[in-house]
Formats: C-alpha cells, sequence, structure tokens
C-alpha cells in the first residue's frame, strides 16, 4: 500500500507550467518536472532511496510537484516526512523561479509506473500493462508477463505469444496487479 504525505504551501506565484517526467519528456531540459528531478536525484542517492518518478501540475494558486521514491523494503510515514523537509528546501534555493507549490512524496504503490529501461529488466516476470504511441498493429494497450529488454526492445509474453516493443514506443508502462488493473 502506498504511503501519501502532503505537506504546506512553499511561498511564491503560480508557474502556470505543468509536466510530467516520463519517457517523453526525459531530454526536455527546461521542464519543470527534469529540473525538480535533477534537484532530488542526488539526495535521493544520498538517502540510498530510488527516484521513481516525478509529475508537476498546475492548479489554481500554485503547483503540485508529485515525487514517488522507493527503497529496498519500502518507503515509511518517516521517510516521507525526512524527504519532505529536505527536498522542499533544496528545490527553495534551486529553483527560486518555481512559485507557489506543494510537495508531495510517496512510494510508488502496487502500480509502480517504469519509467527507465533497467524498470523492464528488473520487473522481468511480473505482470504489467503498457500504453504505446503510436500504436502497434491497431493495438495501444497490451497487458502480459514481462520478459525483459534487449537492445531497447521490450519483450512481452501476451497470451501465448511474445510480443516485441520498441522502448520508444512505450508511453506508459505500469506494473499490474492480479486483476489486470
Amino acid at each position: 500500500m502506498p504511503v501519501f504525505l502532503f505537506l504546506g504551501e512553499r511561498a511564491g506565484l503560480m508557474s502556470g507550467r505543468g509536466c510530467r517526467l516520463s519517457m517523453k519528456i526525459k531530454n526536455d531540459k527546461d521542464s519543470i518536472a527534469v529540473r525538480v528531478a535533477d534537484v532530488a536525484e542526488p539526495l535521493c542517492l544520498a538517502e540510498n532511496f530510488e527516484l521513481v518518478h516525478v509529475q508537476c501540475l498546475s492548479e489554481y494558486g500554485g503547483m503540485i510537484i508529485r515525487i514517488s521514491v522507493d527503497k529496498p523494503g519500502g518507503i515509511t510515514l518517516e521517510d516521507c516526512i525526512d524527504l519532505n523537509h529536505q527536498l522542499g528546501d533544496l528545490i527553495d534555493v534551486h529553483l527560486d523561479d518555481l512559485g507557489a507549490y506543494r510537495l508531495e512524496i510517496s512510494s510508488p504503490g502496487p502500480n509502480r509506473p517504469l519509467i527507465k529501461e533497467t524498470d523492464f529488466e528488473r520487473f522481468k516476470g511480473r505482470r504489467v500493462r503498457i500504453e504505446l504511441s503510436p500504436p502497434m498493429d491497431g493495438r495501444r494497450r497490451f497487458t502480459g508477463v514481462l520478459r525483459g529488454i534487449q537492445d531497447g526492445v521490450v519483450q512481452l509474453a501476451v497470451d501465448l505469444e511474445v510480443v516485441q516493443i520498441q522502448f520508444e514506443q512505450i508511453s506508459k508502462a505500469r506494473l499490474s496487479d492480479a486483476h489486470g488493473e
């Protein structure tokens, strides 16, 4: 079960921008999510956390910055509180042009997103749901057992066949529970 922590607002003005750190925008050095990830990654490494996902959403009066982290044995509420305080201070110092924001730290939960190529090897043997853009053979969504990744090609066992999917074609991928979620 994911642990969520929602702490107070940070001072400043609304930026009016929002984005999600995903496979499609990782190389956009101007995106807010990438800038936040650049600040968060060294802290996460120092604290032995894995930075799983960064999402930035605009909302009336400010921005929501959602950070998902993981570590062996899982994330505790104390981990979320500590990381929220430390990361909030770093964002205030290094990204002072963001304006008002609310920082949310959580575990990735049971339907963890798969973002990096290493995720597709790490979770080999697990059930996953993958969305593509553009579609492949008229299909946009695939659910099956992850066989791994080799040379940028994800292998997914769907029913009785193995589907080969180019990593760059994946717009969204998550671990999937037994109910096909």
